[in-house]
């Protein structure tokens, strides 16, 4: 028994050396990819289509999606920047994947540096075996494959990343690599999309939810319907309750429910689902537009690009904003850059409010006592809207013209007279 339990304890020991190891050689103030990934318009389009392949196959079907070198970096870049500032650099050789991975650690990490860089490799020789780990460096610093990959292993099997991996890895049938792409073979079935659904959807910060939904009842209970309801109103109420219950270290997680929960109630019908924890449905006895500059429209727009922030990424918001718009040029209510303004201002809320503990404190103080929303968001009213696909292409040609660019950076130049955002 105490033999036992002395392999266990060595295993352990080796284990926590080794993540050690991985850190300290790893961090650098030196990033191996350059960070600042943004998205463009295809890589949107693109990114839709890969999401909804999986969609396609029947349950209990065997389907197969084909990825290439570039999907590879497009889906790798967009799922890890969800999370944190980052860099991934995937290449295909040899019958086999090689990840380059640059994260952005925060400014007072406990080395004092800025970057974490590490690299490996996956492959298989037969396509039927889930592809292994091969190659694994911290840094310049080498690691033997086998003990990289036990306490890789060691740590999903013991942590919430365990469902995922099972989610990822229980339905694959092949996975072929080769130099142009990689061919993923998988059983579909209803089992594995609801298990997927319930986990996407699920948070554990869904019951302090409630709590933002009553404060959103009782600013709604006391409204006067001869008057417009005021998105500053839900946001004051809201930010201050998250500054009133949070600390530091939980301000960020409070301001993601706050958002959340006004975004519910403002875009109503339009909430997509998977912002939203399927057991959070938000619940109102009365509902009333709600306005930003005499604009309902502006508010949707606002809160929507903040919560995709907030919950996902800034870049997808600023994207999604800019599609939307060239979307009602061709068939809708026009290009707008009113609305676009709202989008902007939306998703440089979203950042302000999570991009670190300071500024989600920051953000709180200040909203808990705006007097009205251009504290939050400048006036876009002076800006062309309404225009159908000819004329704004005869004005502006495209998203990438010098005179599209022009009045995009005036824009932004308004967001710098705003404290919030100082």
């Amino acid at each position: 028994m105490k033999s036992l339990l002395r392999i266990v304890l060595y295993t352990l020991s080796a284990l926590v050396l080794c993540c050690l190891i991985v850190v300290f050689f790893g961090v650098s103030n030196e990033p191996d990819i350059v960070v600042g990934w943004t998205l463009n318009t295809n890589d949107i389009t693109r990114a839709k289509k890969l999401l909804h392949e999986g969609a396609k196959t029947k349950p209990d079907e065997v389907g197969t999606i084909e990825l290439s070198q570039a999907d590879l970096n497009l889906a790798a870049n967009y799922l890890l920047n969800r999370y944190t500032q980052s860099a991934v650099k995937i290449e295909l050789k040899n019958k086999a994947i090689r990840f380059t991975v640059t994260i952005s650690l925060p400014n007072k990490s406990l080395f004092g540096q800025q970057y974490i860089n590490i690299s490996f490799k996956l492959g298989n020789d037969n396509p039927t075996e889930r592809p292994k780990l091969t190659k694994f460096k911290a840094g310049a610093l080498l690691l033997p494959a086998k003990l990289a990959a036990l306490v890789i292993d060691t740590i999903i099997q013991n942590t919430h990343l365990n469902n995922y991996f099972i989610l990822a890895t229980r339905p694959l049938k092949s996975v072929d690599i080769n130099e142009q792409r990689v061919i993923i073979s998988y059983y579909s079935s209803h089992e594995t999309r609801m298990h997927a659904g319930n986990m996407l959807t699920h948070s554990t910060e869904a019951p302090n939810l409630s709590l933002y939904q009553q404060k959103i009842n009782e600013i709604i209970d006391q409204h006067d319907p001869a008057w417009r309801l005021s998105l500053a109103d839900l946001l004051k109420a809201t930010f201050k309750l998250a500054l009133e219950r949070s600390s530091v270290e939980t301000a960020i997680n409070e301001n993601k429910l706050a958002i959340m929960a006004v975004n519910n109630y403002v875009n109503h019908k339009e909430v997509k689902a998977f912002l939203t924890p399927s057991n959070t449905k938000s619940v109102h006895k009365q509902y009333y537009p709600t306005f930003l500059y005499k604009r309902t429209d502006l508010a949707q727009h606002f809160m929507g690009s903040a919560a995709i922030t907030a919950s996902l990424n800034g870049e997808v918001a600023k994207v999604m904003g800019e599609e939307k718009e060239l979307s009602d040029a061709q068939g809708g209510s026009g290009f707008s850059f009113i609305d676009l303004t709202a989008d902007k201002a939306g998703t440089k809320f979203g950042e302000m409010a999570i991009s670190s503990p300071e500024n989600a404190r920051k953000t709180q103080k200040i909203m808990a006592d705006i007097k009205d929303y251009s504290e939050f968001m400048p006036d876009p009213r002076d800006l062309p809207e309404h225009m159908d696909e000819a004329q704004f292409k005869s004005k502006y040609q495209s998203l990438e013209s010098p005179v599209y660019k022009e009045l995009s950076k005036e824009i932004d130049q308004r967001f710098t007279k705003i404290p919030l955002y100082q």
